[in-house]
């Protein structure tokens, strides 16, 4: 949002308006989503993602999801051994902004949670993909994931999103 505000106030200052933009070369065309979509994750519309690899799953939030938080502060997190349910909440990030529920996308057994976020939680804003995973999952119902989307799908829905916002 911040980086929103900042592009328009921007575009104002430099005489940019919507009606130029069609003067703008294909090569120079903007994105209205500026945050990382990974190929070979799946996405919920909560902006959670997935990576399932052999018999489990690790799950954090998305980059668009980081990016409208703000600076993560705080970051709740269940304990190892219990499960999760597909559309549940299971943790909360605090942001400088707000504090928000992480839902589950998938249901299954926790097998383990990144207990570096305790003491760092800025890794979900740094490394929302790699450093900033939240939990892992022994799946239950591994045919959840066919109903989460794609890349394209994800970007697709973001971009729509903060179209209607």
């Amino acid at each position: 949002m911040a980086l929103r505000m900042w592009a328009s106030s921007t575009a104002s200052a430099l005489k940019i308006s919507s009606a130029s933009k069609a003067h703008i070369s294909p090569a120079f065309s903007l994105s209205r989503c500026f945050s990382t979509v990974l190929d070979g994750l799946k996405y919920a519309n909560s902006h959670e993602w997935v990576k399932h690899e052999g018999s489990v799953a690790t799950i954090g939030i998305t980059d668009h999801a980081q990016d409208h938080l703000g600076e993560v502060v705080f970051v709740e997190l269940p304990e190892p051994g219990g499960s999760v349910s597909k559309g549940k909440g299971f943790g909360a990030v605090e942001s400088v902004k707000a504090t928000s529920d992480v839902n589950s996308p998938i249901s299954g057994e926790i097998v383990e949670v990144n207990s570096k976020l305790t003491e760092a939680p800025g890794l979900i804003n740094s490394s929302p993909y790699e450093e900033g995973w939240m939990i892992k999952v022994k799946p239950s119902g591994p045919s959840e994931l066919e109903s989460l989307m794609g890349p394209k799908e994800y970007t697709k829905f973001c971009e729509e999103e903060d179209a209607s916002h």
